[in-house]
């Protein structure tokens, strides 16, 4: 290994102007929503860095799904000399899309003002996926030779679209991806009132699922009403869903969390929070699910989000149809929550149908060699600041890996303010400060975990 040159890449703090802030920019501006854009333009981008730095062109690879010329993933492999097994490197091209019209800037060209970046993918997932490159670039211009091999995984149709990469990989080229653990998205720093707070690390994740509700009818002439009407019972359903709770229950990942929780200092509900993480007294975790993000973290949650009905103003309704997503929580069977849809709307005449597959998954364990890092890491880089084991209450792509036999966590040490989410939505941002901070944090964390110099760590 040529330790110097490792020292001299790991060190280097990236700063405008440099190869960080470049691949950034050309990742931005490369347009990879589903409706327009193409994540296999910005796969071959990265695949020409790695390449210009030195990678074997057998060890990186642009694979496209067959009769889907837009939907390419990258995968490449940084070998090491096998002393453990691979560290998965993750993070998805994609994005959400974005209105032109919408935005005070242009969202396919990052724009730096006011200490801010600005473009569509600044968060999610763009800086992920310009770090990772950026630590490959490094790692191959030094020739280093880590105790284990990278692999760098970047990935289609996480936001949106049919294709998803990570299940597609999984199904057709597991081998190239295989490895002990994974780390992606989920979990980031949270600043809060102007100051940092916490470090995330995403264990585990709710599970997506959708419920179709219908109830069908005879219908007749609206002049004649009866009581058995479609949309008037699929209502009363509904009704009796949005009265329901589901039982709060806790696992390690969540009681980690609401005890770390209890730790930041100024936390609002930091008894509650330590009493619950303790002993889950049920008059606690009543008062904390008050709280909408408490009572997401505590149990399964379904919500009815559309509903369709009728076919004329002037008929009785032959059809309603809602739809209702659930985020179930890991370990809970969805047939379960299904029977439970069906008891709570106690009315035989709304069927029940979950809608496509259910990709269920169980949490990551608390991995010692990780966790030990992280929270190393964060004592050096940001002292004072809580490492927030977590369970998202959204999804990622860390589900399907999960579901594989992968064990994945998200961490990143890339901060934003929890009071001014911008992901998904206009004005995406990443503070300059906040990306320059997580492109270090993940390269003493990999170095560390690959067996490398960390310096500063």
């Amino acid at each position: 290994m040529r330790v110097a040159a490792v020292l001299f890449l790991l060190l280097a703090l990236p700063a405008r102007g440099d190869e960080l802030h470049d691949v950034y920019r050309e990742l931005i501006e490369i347009d990879t929503t589903h409706s327009t854009g193409s994540t296999t333009a910005a796969a071959q981008a990265v695949a020409n860095r790695l390449l210009a730095a030195g990678m074997p062109a057998a060890d990186v690879q642009v694979l496209i799904p067959p009769g889907k010329p837009t939907k390419g993933n990258l995968v490449a492999r940084l070998r090491g000399t096998g002393a453990r097994r691979p560290l998965l490197l993750l993070a998805h091209l994609d994005v959400v899309e974005a209105r032109k019209e919408d935005w005070t800037t242009d969202p396919f060209k990052l724009v730096e003002k006011d200490g801010y970046y600005y473009g569509r993918g600044t968060t999610d997932d763009k800086a992920m996926v310009a770090i990772w490159t950026e630590i490959f670039v490094h790692l191959a211009s030094a020739k280093a030779r880590p105790d284990r091999d990278l692999i760098l995984a970047l990935t289609a149709d996480e936001e949106s679209g049919p294709d998803n990469g990570v299940a597609w990989l999984i199904a057709t080229h597991k081998d190239l991806i295989s490895a002990e653990y994974a780390l992606n998205e989920g979990a980031g720093g949270q600043i809060k009132d102007g100051k940092y707070t916490a470090n995330g690390v995403q264990l585990s994740e709710k599970v997506y699922a959708n419920f179709q509700l219908e109830v069908t009818n005879p219908g007749g002439h609206s002049s004649r009403p009866t009581k058995d009407n479609a949309i008037t019972r699929l209502a009363a359903g509904l009704v009796k869903l949005g009265a329901y709770d589901f039982p709060a229950r806790l696992d390690d990942t969540t009681r980690a969390m609401l005890a770390a929780l209890g730790k930041i200092p100024g936390m609002k509900d930091a008894r509650d929070l330590t009493a619950a993480a303790a002993k889950g007294d049920p008059a606690v975790l009543a008062r904390l699910s008050k709280n909408s993000f408490y009572n997401a973290l505590l149990r399964t949650t379904c919500v009815a989000t559309t509903v369709t009905a009728g076919h004329a103003e002037n008929a009785l309704p032959q059809r309603a149809q809602a739809n209702v997503n659930c985020r179930i929580l890991p370990g809970e069977a969805p047939a379960e929550v299904e029977k439970t849809l069906v008891r709570v709307l106690a009315d035989p005449a709304i069927k029940v149908a979950p809608v496509g597959q259910i990709d269920a998954s169980a949490p990551s364990p608390l991995l010692p060699e990780l966790m030990g890092a992280v929270t190393d890491l964060t004592a050096a880089m940001w002292p004072g600041i809580v490492v927030l084991p977590s369970m998202s209450t959204g999804a990622t792509d860390g589900r399907y890996l999960r579901a594989a036999g992968i064990p994945c966590y998200g961490v990143s040490g890339i901060f934003s303010d929890v009071d001014d989410p911008r992901a998904h939505g206009k004005d995406e941002r990443l503070g300059t400060k906040q990306l320059d901070e997580g492109a270090i944090f993940l390269q003493r964390l990999v170095a560390r975990l690959a067996g490398l110099p960390t310096p500063g760590g």
